[in-house]
């Protein structure tokens, strides 16, 4: 049986108790030591709280059993009373970004503090000195460096982290936040008018894309979630995407497997042994393929066997598969890299939606 995954507290709700407890601090003269906070979804969370200066209070995070870089940061909230009435205004401070790209939730130029976490903390801050006004300065501490290894800079995001949280917890599952966070890039692409992108499984296929193509404006790291992205491009008007990457995951692709993760599926030999075997291969070759362990070991006799046609033709069925999964709404062209991260084939149709592609950078 399975062991139960630890839930998390998100940033956005670390935030929401320090200022609890920092407006508490400010209107009763006591600091509390812990502050509830209620989330979205109904969820009732007790805080730890750390007194810092007066109105300064901060919440440890705690990702639970999420992979999450942001664990064990420490969510520096800094309430400030206003004699007026009127709003509350959110400022980010040490480790938090800047939106400087269009098509985020937030504005160019706005820190990045999401919706929902300020309206959380304006509920919060509301029951406690109701219509008056205050300004909500959030930090993270070396929140500069962490984002470097996020998502951050991909989307526009610069000099932090973002403060996060539709929900007020992290659930552990970290298949479900990734397949969010590209949602998250690919939304941002939808809303700047983009309708053709290219695809990549990783930073070393980016690369050697970019070597081969030069470097594009509209590029997503996909993962192994291939059949998922394109579904969701789709839906969004996207009717061009080019999917380039190791020919040992996009193989898969060839043979109709849309996730690529080892987990869901393999069939890398088989196929590689079934289009060999369509051009000519002798039993005794497919024999030899089909004792490979690795697609690098496959290629290494394709190669000697002058059989090299194959990958064209697999790259052609990976389209075809690709087209199906887009329902047709989208052509989607296939691009092979080999363990040198070069060019080993292209489906047919990949000039003409690399052409498309750039036709919205021109």
């Amino acid at each position: 049986m399975k062991k139960r995954l630890r839930e998390g507290v998100s940033t956005g709700s670390c935030m929401t108790g320090g200022a609890a407890a920092a407006a508490i601090w400010l209107t009763t003269g006591k600091c509390p030591d812990v502050v509830k906070v209620e989330t979205p979804i109904g969820k009732t969370l007790y805080l730890d709280v750390i007194p810092g200066a007066m109105g300064v209070c901060s919440v440890i995070k705690d990702a639970g059993d999420d992979p999450d870089v942001t664990d064990k940061s420490e969510i520096v909230t800094q309430v400030e009373l206003l004699p007026e009435e009127g709003e509350i205004t959110f400022v980010g401070g040490e480790g938090v970004g800047v939106i400087t790209e269009e098509g985020l939730k937030l504005p160019v130029g706005e820190y990045a503090i999401n919706p929902v976490p300020r309206a959380m903390t304006v509920k919060a801050l509301r029951e406690i000195i109701g219509p008056q006004a205050a300004r909500v300065t959030v930090s993270v501490p070396g929140g500069g460096e962490l984002a470097k290894k996020t998502f951050n800079p991909r989307l526009g995001i610069q000099g932090g982290l973002s403060i996060l949280g539709t929900t007020g917890i992290v659930r552990p599952m970290s298949e479900e936040a990734m397949k969010d966070s590209l949602l998250v890039e690919l939304d941002m692409y939808a809303r700047q008018g983009h309708r053709s992108i290219v695809f990549v499984l990783g930073t070393t296929g980016e690369n050697a894309l970019k070597a081969e193509y030069g470097a594009f404006t509209c590029v997503l790291q996909v993962s192994n979630y291939i059949g998922f992205m394109i579904e969701e491009a789709v839906e969004r008007g996207f009717t061009n995407i080019l999917i380039g990457g190791f020919v040992g995951k996009l193989v898969k692709v060839a043979s109709g497997t849309m996730n690529t993760h080892s987990h869901v599926a393999d069939g890398r030999i088989e196929t590689i042994c079934t289009h060999a075997a369509l051009h000519g291969a002798s039993t005794e070759i497919i024999r030899k393929l089909y004792q490979c362990v690795t697609t690098k070991a496959a290629m290494k006799i394709i190669e000697e066997e002058r059989l090299m046609g194959i990958w064209g033709d697999m790259a052609q069925k990976a389209s075809l598969y690709c087209r199906k999964t887009a329902h047709e709404m989208a052509d989607v062209g296939i691009v092979f890299l080999d363990g040198d991260n070069h060019i080993l084939a292209e489906s047919s149709n990949a000039g003409k939606v690399l052409e498309q592609v750039r036709r919205k950078e021109k």
